[in-house]
């Protein structure tokens, strides 16, 4: 088999790369290592930038997004026994925020990709890129016991932080910067009502707390833990106590509790592989960084990588131009450490650290504080999480 690129990973970004790639007669094979039925099993992100939403409208799958998505003109931060509200809109000049959940998202590009006839793969077991240095590089798989091979032009690796992608790069031809947090989030999905009409961070003396949603009937809810913390130790009566400790009391009282459909801890880490291109093999998505979630940057970050490297095959085949394509690393990573950067300080500014001690906790006291008297400092919390410019 021949095509023009080979993407490699189902996930929102590969999905969304082979759409857009789709719709501009790009011809693009999807290889999956897991089932249709496990990567649509995935729970992960739900608040999508502007950026994202628009981008989901031009591959031409965003009109149950339009439909179901919560929009959010802001979020409150809650620290002090008190909420602050930051004001999205308010401080951006109209821009906000769009919670629908990444499995939602997943589920309209497979029925997208599914219409269109586009081919994807599914238990592609041993995916392999070779050549990719080469002008000729080519894909091999394993499916039902035969080996498959794919000439392409060029590779996307978008199959996340664990894929094949980034390890068939050799050792000395990247560079990866790491830091691993000493918590991590245990999460539980329940269909009972959100607390808020908006999101809730919360930063209390016995550790972080998100309220969060994926509907108006079913809330998403977080707890720091400790990273060697195991879940099966949580009941939900003991997560749904925890919780409500750590917000401010007419919050914790107005909480609607019930028995969780979903229950696991995250663990939380910053991670940058550079560059993000290897002759004609280019990373996306997870697989070339992750960030810790409290700035909910990962899907979003997936997603203007997609900007980026679709913008730039689609001016290689429509327009016989490259600098799209010898720009893409450069141009995807600038976005890729404002966001880092950005999850960082959240993620700083709203946990509580073990070696902290009494000095860091009033330093954090004093930032948050500091937020709420400086519409500068306000603003530009608010024009990161609405997303940076593309």
């Amino acid at each position: 088999m021949r095509t023009q690129v080979v993407i490699i990973g189902s996930g929102p970004a590969g999905l969304l790369l082979g759409q857009l790639l789709t719709n501009a007669g790009i011809d693009n094979v999807i290889l999956e290592r897991s089932s249709k039925t496990h990567v649509l099993s995935r729970i992960r992100a739900g608040v999508l930038e502007e950026g994202t939403a628009q981008m989901l409208d031009e591959a031409g799958v965003g009109a149950r997004m339009r439909q179901e998505g919560l929009p959010h003109d802001g979020f409150d931060l809650a620290f002090d026994h008190r909420r602050h509200r930051v004001d999205l809109r308010g401080l951006t000049g109209g821009k906000r925020v769009l919670v629908y959940g990444q499995t939602e998202v997943t589920h309209d590009l497979m029925d997208g990709r599914e219409a269109s006839g586009a081919i994807s793969v599914y238990e592609a077991r041993d995916v392999q890129p070779h050549d990719f240095n080469a002008a000729n590089p080519s894909v091999t798989y394993e499916k039902d016991g035969q080996t498959h091979r794919i000439d392409c032009d060029f590779i996307a690796g978008c199959d996340g932080f664990h894929g094949v992608s980034r390890q068939a790069v050799p050792n000395n031809a990247i560079e990866t910067f790491e830091r691993t947090y000493p918590f991590g989030w245990l999460g539980i999905i329940a269909d009972v009502p959100p607390v808020g009409s908006e999101l809730i961070y919360a930063n209390h003396p016995r550790g972080f707390a998100l309220c969060s949603m994926r509907s108006t009937t079913r809330s998403r809810y977080y707890v720091q833990v400790a990273a060697d913390e195991n879940v099966e130790k949580w009941s939900d009566e003991r997560f749904w106590d925890e919780i409500r400790l750590r917000l401010p009391r007419q919050t914790a009282e107005a909480m609607t509790t019930g028995p969780s459909i979903e229950k696991s801890i995250a663990p939380l880490r910053s991670f940058v592989a550079e560059p993000m291109r290897f002759g004609r093999l280019f990373l996306a998505g997870d697989a070339a960084h992750i960030v810790p979630p409290t700035g909910a940057k990962g899907l979003n970050l997936a997603a203007s990588d997609v900007r980026y490297l679709f913008d730039a095959f689609r001016e290689y085949y429509l327009e016989n131009e490259s600098s799209g394509l010898d720009a893409y690393s450069a141009k995807a990573l600038a976005r890729v450490w404002k966001a880092e950067r950005f999850s960082w300080w959240m993620t700083s500014t709203m946990h509580r650290f073990p070696d902290q001690g009494a000095f860091g906790q009033k330093i954090q006291h004093a930032e948050l504080d500091y937020l709420f008297q400086s519409r500068a400092a306000l603003t530009m919390l608010a024009e990161n999480y609405v997303g940076l410019p593309l």
